[in-house]
């Protein structure tokens, strides 16, 4: 037991100062005051997490049981997942020198109270958990802390427990390169290119493979613009690899698998995957693509969630798993897994959206909980990316922004595209300088989406507004009828509380600053997240509803239809007991948008559920291209008497 005490008192020694940075309190792992931990082992406590060895059968995710005593039970009492199992703050350096111990190193990956599965925990101090574990890159353990979250004391640690391969590919996510032949797969190991080098091995389902390089990308400590991410949150990222495949048959099925071929010569490979190339832009065929912010991520054991802040993230994801059939594409604009400075959070969320990453292109946006921090050049000087500034957004998801395309045609000169014993490799470590606007336009068969980044200025003048003109202007609507306009924040309209308080009902600025291009260039549908939950606005110009027409429209919208689709799964908001004018539909749940074009004058708009995937909203638009070319108030030039 004395050596047990030695061992830990090693965790208990100097730390990192806790600045806790948290947006409205709503990570969950902010509730723990890490920096307030104590020294209370206890030889008569035990815990003891079992199997120890996980993915056996090559598996990713496994359920663990973790058995735990205590002498002297409390309600408070708390079990809390960390990884690497060894947290002892000589693991760490100190950033602030007036901060003494005894703190603990990092906070848990994730927690749940004692008494979760066993309600009578408090009286008999036995009790269990079932816990699901990916694999992170390393090793587990579980500590048992009484004192409650705000006053946590160290009672018990148990073995260790580690997947077979902890180093090994894992959850591929697909994206749309920046022409609209390519596909980008992104995926996480535990392999640096000093001991690996990654690759794609993908070809036409059936027929021959080839191997496609991957580019590596990581960052450190330092790359995090302030704690949590710097201190009490950070994990090791591991290593982001991509690579680019290109010149792919419109619709054409392909698989692929992901490799790392280590010096040795061995092989190391993933699971095999699929994915339908996207269509030739204009082409005239069923396309069903999928919109929703906010989501977040939850854990199916029940952990972390002690404010229930993203209960409707796990109904979403396992909904479009469910439908993943009839969605071609997805875009998840804004608020990806509120990691808030929690850096193990990107991992699990990457590991819950992974059937559906894996098989369609799953496209981001920036929103305020990836990048706001004061002093980096954010358009907002808030804390909701708890130190992270960016990094992990961009990193983990690779996005056809224009800075990105360059840097990955530097990127590939590296490579010579055949033998992998012959791909010369790439790595780019951040340093914290690396903040890109995640604003792109894509096209999907019909489709032409304008992503911008609220994140960043987007006001008259700026780069962002000239480049969201330049995605509007140069569609050709009668190959690609169907634009749409995608953005984190409301730049148009919400009946969300917090901006009827404002009296704006959206960003201030937002649609005073576009709608002109909106209208100008006759943009179908804007669609946000940031507010949690649904809401439905007729078309709309200069606050006027251009169009009665609620559920079918024919012809010309003389206006752009917003749409706030925010209720992916975190907590959602309230609306404003005003009555606006332009709203048609309300909802306080959670849901998704599907948008499905039949063909070049045919749209679907849909409204559904997280909780039963059924249509609660919908409209059909029905016009032909002339109706395009109809000029409506301010979407053609003024004409003079002399022209």
């Amino acid at each position: 037991m004395r050596e047990m005490r030695l061992i830990f008192l090693g965790i208990l020694l100097v730390l990192v100062s806790l600045q806790v940075a948290t947006s409205h309190g709503d990570q969950p792992l902010s509730r723990i005051a890490i920096h307030k931990a104590t020294f209370a082992l206890n030889e008569h406590a035990s815990v003891k997490a079992s199997p120890s060895i996980l993915g056996l059968k090559g598996q990713n995710s496994e359920w663990v049981t973790v058995e735990f005593s205590s002498p002297k039970p409390s309600v408070d009492d708390w079990i809390g997942v960390f990884s690497p199992s060894n947290f002892s703050a000589s693991s760490c350096s100190a950033v602030n020198p007036r901060v003494y111990p005894p703190l603990l190193c990092s906070a848990p990956i994730k927690y749940q109270f004692a008494n979760y599965s066993s309600p009578h925990y408090k009286d008999t101090g036995k009790g269990f958990l079932k816990l699901q574990l990916i694999n992170q890159r390393s090793d587990f353990s579980f500590a048992l802390f009484s004192g409650g979250l705000l006053n946590p004391k160290l009672v018990a640690v148990s073995n260790t427990v580690v997947f077979t391969n902890p180093n090994a590919p894992v959850y591929p996510r697909l994206a749309q390169g920046k022409m609209w032949n390519e596909m980008t797969v992104t995926w996480t190991s535990g392999y640096g290119i000093n001991e690996a080098q990654p690759f794609v091995q993908w070809g036409p389902k059936g027929e021959d493979s080839m191997r496609s390089p991957a580019g590596t990308l990581t960052f450190d400590r330092s790359s995090m613009c302030d704690a949590p991410a710097r201190t009490v949150g950070w994990r090791d990222p591991g290593y982001i690899h991509t690579s680019l495949l290109k010149e792919l048959w419109p619709d054409k099925v392909y698989t692929y698998k992901l490799g790392h071929r280590l010096f040795n010569g061995t092989y190391i490979w993933s699971q095999e995957y699929h994915f339908k190339a996207s269509p030739y832009p204009g082409q005239n065929s069923l396309q069903r693509v999928v919109i929703f912010g906010d989501m977040g991520k939850d854990e199916a054991d029940g952990s972390n969630e002690y404010n229930n802040f993203q209960r409707g993230s796990l109904n979403t994801t396992k909904q479009l798993i469910q439908d993943l059939k009839n969605i071609d594409i997805v875009f998840h604009i804004g608020d990806i897994c509120y990691a808030n400075g929690y850096l193990s959070q990107w991992d699990q969320f990457t590991a819950q959206i992974e059937p559906i990453a894996s098989t369609v292109p799953y496209m981001i946006a920036s929103g305020n909980h990836e990048r706001d921090w004061p002093g980096t050049g954010s358009f907002y000087g808030n804390m909701d990316s708890g130190g992270e500034c960016g990094v992990l957004a961009e990193t983990m998801f690779h996005m056809p922004a224009e800075n990105r395309a360059k840097f990955c045609a530097r990127l590939l000169t590296h490579f010579w595209l055949r033998e992998p014993s012959a791909e010369k490799v790439f790595h780019r470590k951040y340093h914290g300088a690396y903040r890109e606007l995640i604003q792109y336009s894509t096209d999907y068969g019909m489709f032409r989406f304008c992503v911008a980044d609220t994140e960043h200025d987007w006001r008259e003048g700026t780069e962002q507004y000239k480049f969201i003109e330049h995605c509007l202007a140069s569609v050709d609507r009668q190959k690609q009828p169907w634009l749409i306009f995608l953005a984190h924040r409301v730049l148009g309209y919400s009946s969300g509380i917090f901006y009827a308080e404002d009296g704006s009902f959206a960003e201030p600025m937002g649609r005073e600053s576009l709608q002109k291009l909106w209208q100008k260039y006759k943009v179908d549908i804007a669609i946000y997240g940031h507010v949690h939950n649904y809401e439905r606005i007729c078309p709309i110009y200069q606050n006027i509803c251009t169009n009665e027409e609620k559920h079918y429209y024919k012809g010309t919208l003389n206006g752009t239809i917003h749409v706030v689709a925010g209720g992916g799964g975190a907590s959602l908001s309230e609306f404003t007991t005003l009555q606006t004018k332009w709203s048609l539909y309300k909802d306080y749940d959670y849901g998704y948008v599907k948008l499905t074009a039949f063909d070049h004058s045919n749209l679907l708009f849909e409204y559904m559920k997280s909780r039963d995937g059924k249509v609660y909203d919908s409209f059909r638009i029905s016009r032909d291209y002339r109706d395009i070319l109809a000029c409506t108030v301010d979407s053609c030039p003024s004409m003079t008497l002399a022209s």
